[in-house]
């Protein structure tokens, strides 16, 4: 057993060191996407809270790239690449737990497997990069607790009773400060992201259903208040700004009218984000608990779907009547691969001295190589042509991968550009860039305005631009008769006069910079000058005083 174990070691070193390598070239290459990018703002300007999320991934990015002291690609991803690595050793040692190093080292795979683990966490720097570390962690806290611990070897009888309280003393002591980490980590877990919360859902829904004495336990209501906490610094931020982030979310999950396309495309998204392999066998998994097939302790099994179904169906029944996004309950799925891991090693105990693979895990492998090979390749070089348009305002419309693409070449155009203008006395060297949604604020911000020493500011509605209502206020608001550039490109073309009527002097179309890809035209940026700004963009203060204004008056008889 020892020689299986060591064995089973050694693959899970070189599976650890071979995915961070790869991850990490991965997010030295590519170009950040809309939503990567815009947490980046998180680290630049840290706060409490922000309008879309928790803190913790702006925290996790200003702790890896050394407070934006290193600010590539590279260091802002780069606790994607790290924790994505412990994730998967937490997931290995979950399993072996649970069962038994083979189980371990199926997790670890099939984990690895997984879009969700490999690029979405492991990758692309997100909320869910946070997430997924302290969701397993307290995971494996709440399993350590409720499915007991090795007991002592030495017999009770071979010790007096004071030793023996002792012994039981200690042993007790040591299973309840399981249940208070788990009350940490479902903490930090919501402190990433809100849907941490169902940490406590699950746990409370296993107690009420198959453990009520737990109740009585005075260790459960600490745990509890650990994690709450934890949550202080998002109920203060939100107190301040009147709950605008949990009025944002709720306005995003709450129910409306039975749409069924809505909820197939959660379905799909779903079977594609967890990969398909990983999916049918995480199905398959669930179905053999249920009829109890899998050779695994009843309380832990009762656990995981106790901590996972709950997400899962959530965020079905919403899909039922409004868009959602298929990361939302990935955590559930990844958490599900332990039972994934435990049916396959039951059909497959290891032989001594051979370790074998299942092909259903050697499948999800290659379906998520040829993932990484092929997206890699279609973002650098579009070699699968993804739009048909030739409007020169809609080239790329519909081709995802150009969010990711581009960005680092119009720096580069647009820097020309911007000079000769200057030179030309149209602009200048002071003027900064102005649009009306996060991206591409967040975009222009990283790749246009960093470099070149600009500003970037957000003229629009609150829902549009979210944390940049605050970046606004940091970078010192706006004045009259200021002069902005505007960038627009032909994925999500807008015509400024259109979006800002009266709100300048005069809006004048400058030029057209072309974005290449593979030798080919991939998608255009049209760059305007708007000169003397009218409208005066309300700053976060005023739009508080006046939701505070249209509640008084509501109030009123």
């Amino acid at each position: 057993m020892q020689v299986k174990e060591q064995r089973i070691n050694r693959m899970l070193v070189w599976l650890l060191a071979v995915s961070a390598i790869v991850r990490g070239i991965l997010a030295a290459w590519l170009e950040f996407g809309n939503d990567e990018v815009y947490y980046w703002t998180y680290a630049l300007y840290p706060d409490l809270s922000h309008f879309d999320h928790p803190p913790m991934v702006g925290w996790m990015i200003q702790l890896f790239s050394l407070n934006l002291l290193l600010d590539s690609e590279f260091f802002i991803r780069l606790a994607s690449v790290v924790l994505m690595t412990a994730d998967t050793y937490i997931i290995y040692r979950i399993g072996k737990d649970i069962k038994d190093a083979q189980t371990g080292l199926y997790a670890a795979l099939l984990y690895t497997a997984s879009v969700y683990g490999f690029v979405i966490t492991g990758i692309f720097i997100m909320p869910d990069t946070p997430l997924m570390l302290f969701w397993l962690l307290a995971i494996w806290m709440a399993i350590r607790y409720f499915a007991g611990l090795p007991r002592f070897a030495r017999n009770d009888a071979d010790d007096d009773t004071l030793r023996v309280i002792a012994r039981r003393n200690d042993e007790a002591i040591q299973k309840n400060s399981y249940l208070l980490f788990f009350g940490l980590f479902a903490g930090l877990a919501m402190l990433s992201k809100y849907s941490g919360v169902f940490l406590w859902v699950g746990m409370g829904l296993y107690i009420l259903v198959f453990n009520r004495k737990q109740l009585k336990n005075p260790y459960l209501y600490v745990s509890l208040l650990i994690s709450a906490l934890c949550c202080i610094p998002i109920l203060y931020w939100n107190l301040q700004y009147d709950f605008i982030s949990f009025g944002f979310h709720g306005d995003r999950v709450g129910l409306g009218k039975i749409n069924f396309a809505t909820f197939g495309t959660e379905v799909a998204g779903e079977f594609l984000y967890n990969s398909p392999v990983n999916f049918v066998l995480i199905v398959v998994a669930v179905v053999a608990a249920f009829k109890r097939k899998i050779h695994l302790e009843k309380t832990i099994q009762r656990l995981l779907l106790c901590t996972t179904l709950p997400l899962i169906a959530a965020f079905l029944l919403i899909s039922l009547t409004r868009p959602t996004l298929p990361h939302w309950n990935a955590p559930a799925y990844s958490t599900l691969i332990l039972l994934a891991a435990c049916h396959l090693s039951d059909k497959k105990p290891m032989k001594e001295g051979l370790i074998a693979i299942p092909k259903g895990i050697v499948a999800a492998l290659c379906v998520m190589l040829f993932v990484v090979v092929f997206g890699a390749a279609e973002i650098q070089t579009g070699f699968i042509p993804l739009d048909r348009h030739t409007e020169p305002e809609m080239q790329g419309r519909n081709d995802f991968t150009l969010d990711m693409y581009g960005w680092r070449q119009l720096e580069s155009k647009f820097s020309d550009l911007r000079q000769q203008k200057i030179d030309e006395g149209l602009m200048k060297e002071e003027d900064g860039i102005v649009a009306d949604e996060w991206f591409p604020l967040a975009n222009l911000d990283y790749y246009v305005a960093r470099p070149l020493g600009m500003k970037v500011m957000g003229i629009g509605y609150p829902d549009k631009l979210h944390k940049y209502l605050w970046i606004n206020d940091e970078r010192g608001g706006f004045a009259k008769g200021e002069d902005f550039w505007f960038l627009t490109d032909s994925r999500y073309f807008k015509r400024p006069e259109a979006l800002y009527p009266g709100g300048f002097q005069s809006i004048e179309s400058i030029d057209t910079i072309t974005i290449e890809r593979g030798g080919k035209p991939a998608k255009n940026f049209f760059v305007y000058a708007c000169k003397g700004l009218i409208y005066m963009q309300p700053s976060v203060n005023d739009l508080m005083a006046q939701r505070e204004a249209e509640k008084h008056k509501t109030e009123e008889p």
